[in-house]
């Protein structure tokens, strides 16, 4: 069972300066009421359709958040988002940051009259979203996990998603940002996995005599050719120059703090998220697990983010 619930803003100003006009939040909340809620917002991509119902079938954590489950909706609620900008919002592009999307939480929350959530658990992104939403409500938060991110953007991925964004700037010169979104989508990518699954999953030999293609080529053009029809162009402009534009103060972080780095993660490396859970102002445990899949681990690793998730949950430590 769960239910859309959309809450209308009016009009927010972002830190930056801009305005988003006729401004809403939507989440979408699983569960049986009255439980605890655990609030989840993901990746850029991501949506506030978490998991599985009668009525979607694509729930991107289906296989974690589930009646019976890791995230067992037989003892939570789970409250998933779609952060902004969203709808004509998108129309043009805007500067956010982290913290206007912590701070538009708030009026959802205060709309389904939760004082204080049991959890954040934020991954990508949304795990910036929950760092922020942490540094500025300590009083809202039980506990926070976090997976894929720090206290600050790494600077290689800040380099990679500058060249994202000229490529789409230069193609919209020409009438074309759609297609710059696609290679901009294309280099994502390369950085959401590793190489050494890049090798495990493709032999990159040529394909055909002429017009010639390579299978890893190919995957990342599939890749970018379906991305236009789930994300506006000024969207993911918006969204990646948030991610780089993301700052917190780990002191600030008070709230019990569980983070999951992956070793082979390009963009949030664990020794990022060590320099963070050296500083942050409450208890931290911080877990590195090994994956092929980078970044991307918290959409594939599936039975080691399992244990992970249901000793969180219950309020169980694990050894690094």
């Amino acid at each position: 069972m769960a239910r859309d619930i959309e809450v209308k803003l009016g009009e927010t100003r972002l830190e930056r300066g801009d305005v988003l006009k006729d401004d809403c939040i939507i989440g979408r909340l699983y569960g049986t009421p009255g439980k605890p809620v655990i609030v989840i917002p993901g990746g850029i991509s991501a949506s506030r359709f978490v998991a599985d119902n009668e009525e979607n079938g694509h729930g991107w954590w289906k296989d974690i958040v589930y009646r019976g489950g890791p995230i067992d909706l037989n003892r939570y609620q789970v409250l998933g988002l779609d952060l902004a900008p969203t709808g004509a919002n998108v129309k043009n592009r805007v500067a956010i940051t982290t913290h206007d999307q912590a701070k538009r939480i708030i009026p959802l929350l205060d709309h389904l009259g939760l004082t204080r959530i049991e959890a954040m658990i934020g991954m990508s992104y949304g795990g910036m979203v929950a760092l922020a939403f942490s540094e500025l409500f300590p009083d809202r938060i039980n506990k926070l996990l976090v997976l894929g991110a720090a206290h600050r953007p790494f600077p290689m991925g800040v380099a990679i998603r500058g060249i994202q964004r000229r490529i789409i700037e230069l193609a919209a010169k020409t009438g074309q940002a759609e297609d710059g979104l696609k290679l901009a989508r294309e280099l994502a990518m390369t950085t959401y996995r590793s190489a050494e699954e890049f090798s495990e999953r493709f032999n990159a030999e040529p394909i055909g005599d002429t017009n010639i293609s390579f299978d890893v080529g190919e995957y990342l053009q599939a890749c970018g050719r379906k991305y236009p029809g789930i994300m506006p162009v000024n969207r993911f402009l918006a969204l990646s120059e948030s991610i780089d534009l993301h700052r917190i103060d780990p002191a600030k972080i008070t709230a019990p703090t569980t983070l999951i780095a992956t070793r082979s993660d390009q963009l949030a490396p664990p020794h990022e998220m060590q320099a963070m859970a050296d500083k942050l102002g409450g208890p931290c445990e911080l877990i590195t697990i090994e994956s092929i899949f980078g970044h991307d681990s918290f959409l594939k690793e599936i039975g080691v983010l399992s244990d992970i998730l249901k000793d969180f949950t219950k309020g169980k430590r694990r050894a690094a």
